[in-house]
């Protein structure tokens, strides 16, 4: 008896039906609207289902089974060399967007882009932007520049370490400082769910003993880039908003929540120019 869309959902009680649905699309190529008729699937489509079940039974998170991730207006790829993106990034996104909305042609910088989420959002929303997006892991950076291309998106990717890796002429230029950096201490990455800890990269996670020492760094140096009232904002561990408004004390800052009510996002403000009359 040929297999159906219905029949493969009955065999994996033990995935969520909207993950089960989404690996048969993925095994069998069917738009989700022709799923509902409940098509037979051919023996090479069960093949592959079956392979994918077995991918996220073992805690492959579902991202990098289907290589691709929605992140706010751009299609993403995604594999291992990069973080997956997540709401509360997305919430970053949007905080950031809102910053420079209005700005011709702002300058960004999103320190530890990853798979360049940050500064591809932020460059789609802003064609105009001169967006520059850093990492440390020259994988990272390979894969953004492959978003870059396939999303047809002008975004200056470099290899480094946070401003070390910044054109010298940006000095006291950039209007936007945006990071989604390594928040995880030490001790803290034992306790990570099983499919972050053994799948995504640790060096995009892990900051040190404490936790916050990228954040500290970002802190130290942001001055020296911003203009006069530009904006530094970065991602942050709820349980570090204290510490953060420390940090970046020379910026004013605030924190802000995400979606969930969590402390989520340090933003603070570069000092403007004092009035000359």
């Amino acid at each position: 008896m040929a297999s159906t869309v219905s029949s493969l959902l009955a065999e994996v009680p033990d995935l969520a039906d909207h993950e089960a649905r989404r690996l048969i699309q993925l095994a069998t190529g069917l738009a989700r609207s022709a799923m509902l008729g409940d098509p037979p699937v051919p023996e090479e489509a069960v093949v592959r289902f079956s392979e994918l079940v077995s991918r996220r039974r073992r805690g492959e998170p579902l991202q990098y089974i289907e290589e691709t991730v929605q992140f706010g207006p751009v299609e993403l790829n995604i594999d291992r060399r990069a973080l997956i993106p997540r709401p509360e990034t997305e919430r970053l996104w949007e905080i950031s967007a809102a910053l420079i909305d209005g700005l011709d042609a702002p300058s960004v910088v999103d320190l530890c882009t990853g798979s360049g989420n940050l500064a591809l959002a932020l460059k789609h929303r802003q064609p105009a932007a001169f967006v520059v997006g850093v990492d440390l892991s020259p994988h990272a950076i390979a894969l953004a520049k492959e978003n870059a291309s396939a999303l047809g998106l002008d975004v200056l990717f470099v290899h480094g370490d946070l401003f070390e890796a910044l054109p010298a002429d940006l000095c006291r230029k950039v209007d936007l400082i945006v990071s989604n950096p390594p928040y995880i201490a030490s001790a803290e990455i034992a306790d990570l769910p099983a499919e972050v800890r053994d799948y995504e990269p640790e060096s995009a996670l892990l900051a040190g003993p404490i936790g916050i020492e990228i954040l500290a760094r970002i802190a130290g140096g942001a001055r020296a880039w911003l203009r006069p009232g530009g904006w530094v904002i970065c991602e942050i561990g709820e349980t570090q908003g204290e510490a953060c408004l420390h940090l970046f004390r020379d910026f004013d800052p605030r924190i802000e929540k995400d979606l969930a009510g969590k402390p989520r996002f340090v933003i603070g403000r570069a000092p403007q120019l004092p009035n000359v009359h």
